[in-house]
């Protein structure tokens, strides 16, 4: 798959200024900057605990930042709830995809926003919206009616994404979206991840899988510590440079050997 650089460019979605956050003595966000782009992927890294999830909760909705500002469209935005971030078309996938195994995929799609029909629910224009959320997406299930426990973990993985995009986001965060995954079920959910960044949507993408941040992504943000210490385009980086870059290590300098030319 090749990255979606050429859209990178696009206008200033999300941009996060000298956020901090603590939980009492411990300060886990340390003025943290991040910007998103229109139809660009970001992958947010750093080790555990470096601060990436604290952070996109923050950009989310789910927890309220001490100090710093968030402009969600160049507007200054402060979150109370996830609502207030889905209002302002922010969308984020947990890595617990809080999927409901025992209904099936279309009601998971539209859990809480059901089509109706009076009083009670469309379940034929449920069904067909479903189909055409996941068509559109190149999401593929055996059908909508199929029990979101009998899916594989990689057709999960797409489906929670696929809700996500339902709402019609400007910005998706998606939490280690391929860990545990197989190989096959991997290349799904890159290249479903390709396809929503086409279709403009600024996507940040958390993950510990290296090799996956060189198949999707623009740019990447680096974290240590709470902080943002790092950032770079994709294609200004390898592997063993992205990990240094993680773990603070300066990468070696190639030994000269004798007779080398300056």
């Amino acid at each position: 798959m090749t990255p979606t650089g050429p859209t990178a460019a696009g206008e200033l979605l999300v941009e996060l200024s000298g956020i901090t956050k603590s939980y009492g003595p411990v300060k886990s966000l340390r003025g943290v900057d991040l910007t998103l782009r229109r139809g660009e992927v970001l992958g947010l890294v750093g080790d555990n605990g470096a601060g990436k999830s604290t952070l996109m909760k923050v950009l989310a909705g789910a927890v309220q930042h001490d100090g710093g500002e968030i402009r969600v469209s160049g507007e200054p935005v402060r979150f109370a709830t996830p609502a207030d971030a889905q209002a302002k078309k922010i969308g984020i996938v947990y890595q617990d995809l809080a999927l409901c195994d025992t209904l099936d995929v279309a009601s998971n799609l539209f859990l809480g926003r059901e089509p109706k029909r009076g009083p009670f629910i469309d379940r034929k224009a449920m069904h067909e919206q479903a189909a055409r959320i996941l068509a559109d997406l190149h999401v593929k299930v055996t059908s909508t009616h199929q029990e979101i426990g009998t899916l594989s973990g990689g057709q999960r993985q797409t489906v929670a994404i696929a809700r996500a995009v339902s709402f019609a986001p400007d910005v998706l965060i998606l939490d280690e979206p391929t860990a545990a995954l197989a190989v096959a079920e991997v290349e799904s959910v890159l290249k479903l991840i390709g396809d929503v960044a086409a279709q403009g949507v600024g996507v940040i993408l958390i993950t510990h899988r290296l090799q996956d941040l060189f198949r999707v992504c623009d740019r990447i943000t680096v974290m240590y510590e709470g902080q943002s210490v790092d950032d770079a385009a994709i294609a200004d980086l390898d592997i063993e440079t992205l990990v240094g870059l993680i773990t603070r290590t300066p990468t070696p300098t190639p030994t000269r050997t004798e007779g080398s030319r300056a």
